[in-house]
């Protein structure tokens, strides 16, 4: 599923605003709820998969802001009981043809600008991005679909709950789907006294103390998704919010009309067949690395492949896969997903960690050779996420100032060949053994879902991938 969050939308949904797909740069948010226009065009019942990119854009709710930007990584998965949307990740609890029940865990994109504190905001706290726990009902009717979410603050600090309600529907034309949509937020005194109040401590001559209280928002949006080919569509959106009274009011806040708009491209890796159904195989992966200076680049082209840092840290982990598409269009190309665990070794630096993947991953094997020794380059692409920050990134991180994230963007090129024709043993054709680079990263501090990262780190690895 497709979706995201714009950073000061609050209303409900980013839906509205754009399928809500995406996180918007910096400053307040909303979440949206409900699975997007794109999510739709996927076939959920084989396992939906997708990757994109969009950037958003947004005149943000604090006074002085200005218009902010954000790039936005979008993942998605969709299977009948978990769903994985780009910045939330949730159980179907219950779903029928005509309705669906979702418990989530969210991640809330609220927040004073990171990069540039306007003259509205000097010298008070930072209000940070937050998690929040969930839970979504939506009922279809003939006449479009009714959408509801309950939200409360796990881990921003202002303790708030929102509920939101709303009305999307569905219009299909030929290749393009358009989604108008209706929100209404209602937010607690706790939720925005926290990102819109200003606090006895902070107030100045110019900024008085501040309490806005509760209220309810109201979004306008409407969603658009266009298929390109089969597998490609063009995603865009607008979305219009008006905050409450409460809000608007505060010597913080601009108080005319919150605007947004997004513009991407998303890949669709649905197959044709059931993702995880009995009988496929299932791909299991072993790897162990060491850290590198090296960037990803470098090692990719070959031009830097030293493992030898003064830290040493390492990593061991297991992948399982399965295959999604096998020979796209007749071509000697495969993309199967993965999802794994991966044990830091912090060699005493600090304290060891686990660190979680998701991928999908892109085989080439058309080589001349390939009929004799099947050889495969392979680039994955998805999400990682980690239980502490890599003692190598906080290194780097902090001898440059910049901010660490535990979610970040993750790719893992490799190369390989088949064990099997290497020793001439059959059985083990599908059998690998490679080496690989599994990579974390911000994207160059640009998307405020990764943290607005600058950096990350790097492992070269070695790996034996068979099927079973």
């Amino acid at each position: 599923m497709i979706s995201g969050s714009g950073y000061s939308l609050q209303a409900t949904t980013g839906l509205a605003l754009c399928l809500c797909l995406f996180p918007a740069a910096h400053g307040a948010a909303v979440e949206p709820a409900n699975p997007p226009i794109v999510a739709a065009t996927m076939p959920v019942a084989t396992g939906g998969a997708g990757l994109g990119m969009a950037m958003r854009f947004e005149n943000s709710i604090y006074r002085g802001a200005g218009t902010r930007h954000d790039f936005v990584p979008i993942y998605i998965y969709e299977s009948k009981r978990v769903f994985l949307e780009a910045y939330r990740v949730g159980l179907k609890l219950d779903t029928t043809p005509d309705s669906r029940f979702d418990a989530f865990v969210a991640y809330r994109f609220e927040g004073f600008p990171y990069d540039r504190i306007p003259a509205s905001l000097a010298g008070m706290a930072n209000r940070g991005p937050g998690v929040d726990l969930g839970l979504g009902y939506q009922q279809r009717k003939p006449w479009g679909t009714l959408f509801g979410e309950v939200l409360s603050d796990a881990g921003s600090g202002s303790g708030g709950t929102e509920v939101r309600a709303g009305y999307r529907y569905d219009l299909a034309l030929g290749k393009l789907q358009l989604q108008p949509q209706f929100t209404l937020a209602a937010r607690d005194a706790r939720l925005n006294n926290h990102y819109y109040g200003v606090r006895p401590s902070e107030a100045t001559i110019t900024r008085p103390a501040y309490d806005p209280g509760g209220g309810i928002n109201a979004e306008l949006g409407l969603s658009a998704a266009y298929r390109l080919s089969e597998r490609w569509r063009l995603i865009g959106g607008v979305s219009a919010t008006r905050w409450a009274s409460g809000v608007r009011a505060s010597p913080i806040v601009d108080s005319r009309t919150q605007l947004a708009g997004h513009l991407g491209l998303a890949y669709d890796f649905s197959p044709e067949h059931d993702a995880w159904p009995d009988g496929r195989p299932l791909i299991v992966k072993a790897l162990y690395g060491k850290a590198t200076d090296c960037d990803v680049a470098q090692v990719m082209l070959l031009k830097c492949t030293s493992t030898n840092t003064v830290d040493q840290t390492r990593v061991a982990g297991i992948e399982l896969g399965r295959p999604f598409i096998e020979r796209l269009n007749g071509w000697p190309l495969d993309f199967v997903g993965y999802v794994g665990l991966l044990r830091h070794n912090e060699r005493g630096l600090q304290e060891n960690s686990w660190q979680a993947n998701a991928y999908m991953k892109a085989y080439y094997y058309g080589f001349p050779w390939s009929h004799r020794v099947r050889t495969r380059l392979g680039m994955g692409v998805g999400i990682s996420y980690a239980e502490r920050v890599p003692y190598v990134e906080l290194r780097d991180q902090l001898a440059r100032g910049r901010s660490s994230s535990r979610l970040l963007n993750y790719l893992d090129p490799s190369i390989d060949i088949s064990l099997g024709d290497l020793i001439g043993v059959k059985s083990m054709g599908e059998t690998y053994v490679g080496l690989g680079v599994t990579h974390r990263s911000g994207i160059f501090g640009t998307s405020r879902l990764l943290g607005n990262v600058n950096g990350g780190s790097n492992y070269i690895y070695s790996y034996v991938e068979w099927r079973m």
